[in-house]
């Protein structure tokens, strides 16, 4: 089935001044791009994109959009797909429920279920199950964090425990308890703060597969700590951490980088994967 079209989304809570001029530039750079759409589930953001390289060398790389975990549609990253598929890399990209019709931990759950769909199907697209690569933006990039770092998903949907190979997050977000900078409490979490520990990759380390841990050099503010922070407690649980900064980028130019073939971030995603 061809892609979903973004206008055929049930609909949203308003976007941020950011998340306006987000979604027209990142629907400007995806304009055009071919892939095929996967239900995992019967809500139309259980769905995945999937874009098969020519020459696929059987790295996966699963991707998950921002939006601050209200907003986002799993097409804001197709512009991704291009610059990947020419490495051979067989990247799809993965939808899930929002917030606050859809509170905590609905978002993780049904990334866990992408996941299998991705562990059950992707042979079938040029890629191989033991090499899947986790990574997202923003909200996305918290996902893939917690996902990475967590032992208590993968036998719920019937993965082996290190079914993830790598995580690579771009501007996530790692942290949710008091005092961690952010000007809002996330609508995606209970209002009394009883989600925020569980929420919050930095505390919940289980386990620890290798990390490409990214943020912008003009990020927004309370993430620079943030990242410093995981980098620091993914390596103190021994954990085999990257991290780039990328240079004169905000918070939504981090993840424009990361379609650019001959930017910061892809080449050196690319080297990281074939590495590990």
């Amino acid at each position: 089935m061809a892609l979903r079209r973004i206008d055929s989304y049930p609909p949203q809570v308003p976007f941020s001044e950011i998340g306006v001029k987000y979604n027209a530039e990142a629907q400007r750079l995806g304009a055009g791009i071919e892939g095929e759409n996967f239900a995992y589930g019967d809500d139309p953001y259980q769905e995945v994109a999937l874009f098969e390289a020519a020459n696929p060398n059987g790295t996966v790389l699963a991707f998950m959009h921002g939006g601050g975990w209200v907003n986002g549609y799993k097409e804001w990253v197709t512009f991704m797909a291009p610059a990947l598929n020419a490495a051979g890399i067989t990247f799809v990209a993965i939808g899930y429920r929002l917030g606050p019709t859809h509170k905590w931990p609905t978002g993780p759950r049904d990334v866990a279920a992408a996941l299998k769909w991705i562990n059950d199907n992707i042979a079938s697209h040029g890629g191989d199950p033991t090499r899947v690569f986790i990574a997202g933006h923003s909200a996305g990039g918290h996902y893939a964090t917690w996902m990475a770092v967590r032992d208590d998903w993968q036998a719920m949907v019937g993965l082996p425990a290190g079914f993830i190979r790598g995580a690579l997050p771009i501007s996530g977000v790692y942290d949710f308890t008091p005092g961690n900078g952010m000007p809002m409490h996330p609508q995606v979490l209970a209002d009394d703060g009883s989600d925020d520990e569980d929420a919050s990759p930095l505390f919940t380390i289980a386990r620890t597969p290798p990390f490409f841990l990214t943020w912008a050099d003009a990020d927004l503010p309370a993430l620079l700590p943030q990242a410093e922070k995981m980098a620091a407690a993914l390596r103190d649980a021994g954990s085999d951490v990257t991290t780039l900064i990328l240079e004169g980028t905000d918070h939504s130019g981090a993840s424009y980088e990361s379609g650019k073939a001959d930017g910061q971030w892809l080449p050196a995603a690319l080297a990281w994967m074939a590495s590990h």
